[in-house]
């Protein structure tokens, strides 16, 4: 194993030792209570909310994950002084990097897993139909997720906890309403608003585009054209940040 699977392995066991998993009794909680308290609607409306409101949650809980403890993967190092140890020995910066997002991907994966197991089990136990559009949706939630990643990844290499994790809240929340203000201003008439937020559109992660929630909780399929494309604009999207935070981290002084 080289030297990015050790760290990626190590920062999979640090994640596990942080009980991040224990959020799945949360979660399957959250998913039989939905489920019992819409027990009285209608089968159509009963269908589509428990999809709807079960892909939320696997969303919200991954993209939490993600943030709080991508914030923490370097931080932790250098609060704990374990920087120095693990600078000191012929480790690339780059390796270390990529080691522990790999580690946390792999973490969100297993946790990801785990989530869709218990929501089908909860589909099955009351009877909505499990589509192939389900599945699609949360292909998409891990895209997104392994943005989230890399974007609190790449903050946490040069700012504290706290300021990593506002600025990747606040650019997740701009990732979702870009596609929409650019709708919004396209028939201003001040140059100044539209310039600014089509900047905000080319910089910022179209996280939106990795949104089809909706149309897999009625079961509307995605072509796969769409997927790939989406796959692979979250994928190189979550490359260029960690490409940052390799060079970022190049340049600390440890």
């Amino acid at each position: 194993m080289g030297a990015i699977g050790v760290i990626a392995v190590n920062a999979f066991r640090e994640s596990l030792r942080d009980k991040i998993l224990y959020n799945l009794v949360l979660f399957a909680g959250l998913l039989i209570g939905l489920s019992v308290l819409l027990a009285d609607l209608s089968i159509t409306e009963h269908h589509k909310v428990i999809a709807d409101m079960g892909l939320a949650a696997i969303n919200l809980i991954g993209v939490i994950i993600a943030i709080f403890v991508g914030i923490s993967l370097v931080n932790k190092e250098i609060e704990r002084r374990t920087i120095y140890t693990i600078m000191a020995r012929p480790i690339s910066r780059t390796f270390f990097i990529m080691g522990k997002y790999l580690g946390l991907a792999l973490t969100l994966f297993v946790n990801l897993a785990i989530m869709l197991a218990v929501f089908l089990l909860t589909l099955w136990l009351y009877h909505v139909p499990i589509q192939t559009s389900l599945f699609q949706a949360v292909a998409l939630i891990f895209v997104e997720i392994l943005v989230v990643t890399a974007i609190a990844l790449f903050f946490s290499t040069f700012t504290s906890t706290t300021l990593s994790a506002i600025f990747t809240l606040g650019l997740y929340v701009i990732g979702h309403l870009t596609a929409d203000l650019r709708s919004m201003v396209a028939n201003s008439e001040s140059g100044a608003v539209k310039g600014v937020v089509d900047l905000l559109y080319y910089l910022c992660p179209n996280l939106e585009m990795l949104n089809i929630k909706g149309q897999a909780a009625v079961g509307l399929v995605v072509a796969p054209e769409y997927l790939m494309l989406a796959s692979l604009y979250g994928l190189l999207y979550a490359s260029l940040l960690l490409t940052g935070a390799c060079l970022v981290f190049q340049q600390r002084d440890f």
